[in-house]
């Protein structure tokens, strides 16, 4: 089977983050492909398969080592690159791909390629009392929290802005302590005039790797909520891998009410992969 590495939202390889991508995965059980994933250990492996509708282009399974995803942003990304690279011809004037919260569109935009952000599957103010505990987790005080509110797209995210950049690159979270919830988005403002709008940085406990480097689906949920509260602009640039020595960058635009999510994409690996039919022991595997 074709194989290719992707580097997302990076013009520099190892300077973003990494999808592994597998194509002709339709023959594929569901055990062979959670045990690959949980083997590349990557925040997330993809399966190009047929679509099972005109409207697509190909269909996408994503999964984490210990769980699958109806959606991620940089898998997204990462998949469409993989599936152009290996000569794969949209029938429109832009890639459909078909994945598990339904069709998601994909444009290139010269070298760059952007995904039109899903709606949320949750939305609204976070608890109170849900608020304090993940600042807690955070080791930050509840009234260093600016706002938080659910922006989940699939991956099952709650927001935490805090009250600028500095902050969110100084937290040392307590990991643990992020129980019950799962995927933790924590964002900040830069001053006007920065180069970057906005610092990120994602915990996903749940899938197994502590801190995300580079994260489409947050970045897209976020800005479906802070450019519709008025806090950033249509246009901006989101910085997000600082803290584990990437240098992430989230090309975010709302064209006419619509969030794209765009980034570079590098190709670090092209060759086969030739992976069992099925495997013996498929335990540990949360699909």
């Amino acid at each position: 089977m074709l194989f290719h590495q992707i580097d997302v939202f990076t013009d520099e390889l190892t300077r973003g983050n990494a999808v592994a991508v597998v194509h002709g995965a339709d023959g594929l059980p569901d055990e062979t492909m959670a045990g690959f994933a949980r083997w590349t250990n990557l925040a997330e492996t993809t399966f190009l398969l047929a679509p099972t509708t005109p409207a697509a282009d190909y269909r996408v399974r994503i999964f984490t080592p210990v769980r699958e995803l109806p959606f991620a942003g940089h898998p997204t990304l990462g998949s469409a690159r993989a599936w152009l690279e290996a000569g794969g011809q949209p029938a429109r004037d832009h890639v459909v791909q078909e994945c598990g919260v339904g069709l998601v569109e994909i444009r290139r935009e010269g070298a760059r390629l952007a995904f039109a952000a899903p709606p949320l599957v949750r939305g609204g103010p976070v608890d109170g009392a849900d608020v304090a505990h993940l600042a807690g987790a955070l080791g930050v005080g509840p009234e260093e929290v600016v706002d938080a509110q659910w922006v989940d797209n699939g991956p099952g995210w709650v927001a935490l802005l805090l009250r600028d950049a500095a902050a969110v690159l100084a937290l040392e979270p307590d990991r643990a302590a992020f129980a019950p919830f799962g995927s933790i988005g924590v964002a900040g403002l830069y001053e006007p005039g920065s180069p970057v709008a906005l610092e990120v940085r994602a915990f996903v406990p749940q899938n197994g790797l502590g801190e995300d480097p580079v994260t489409g689906s947050l970045n897209a949920s976020l800005a479906q909520w802070l450019i519709g509260t008025g806090r950033l602009p249509r246009r901006y640039v989101a910085s997000q891998g600082s803290r584990l020595h990437r240098r992430g960058r989230v090309h975010v635009a709302d064209v006419d009410g619509e969030i794209w999510v765009g980034g570079d994409t590098v190709v670090g690996i092209a060759g086969t992969v030739d992976l069992p039919a099925g495997r013996s022991d498929d335990s540990g595997t949360d699909r």
